[in-house]
């Protein structure tokens, strides 16, 4: 079954999200982080359809700190939620998840491969 493409609604929701959560990090106002000493970038936002769920991806620099990022984000993610309800108008403020990205690494791991002198031989024997 294809993935229906989020409605407007939707990546406006996400986005608002994205940009109350980012400046919270950035203000330094999530307790759970403080002294894990790394850079916090949100990648990405994706919310349901019907608003109630919203999962926030992030990374970290270097992705050093990942499992100690995930745990302080995921235990605020209350607190990220009570930001977004004030700062927004929604009827139903979502539940927010916290994953790391890991798309960074799955493109890393592929360059890797593509570039294995292994596969090199095989692409120039194809043609």
């Amino acid at each position: 079954m294809p993935n229906k493409e989020p409605s407007q609604r939707q990546l406006r929701v996400s986005q608002e999200i994205r940009k109350i959560i980012t400046s919270e990090i950035e203000r330094g106002e999530v307790r759970n982080l403080q002294g894990i000493n790394t850079i916090v970038t949100i990648t990405d936002v994706t919310v349901s359809p019907d608003l109630k769920y919203s999962t926030v991806y992030f990374m970290t620099l270097n992705g050093t700190f990942l499992k100690e990022v995930s745990e302080g984000l995921n235990l605020a993610a209350n607190h990220f939620r009570k930001s977004v309800a004030r700062n927004t108008s929604l009827r139903y403020v979502p539940e927010i998840n916290f994953k790391i990205d890991d798309t960074f690494a799955e493109v890393d791991k592929i360059e890797r491969l593509l570039h294995d002198p292994k596969v090199q031989q095989d692409l120039k024997s194809d043609k």
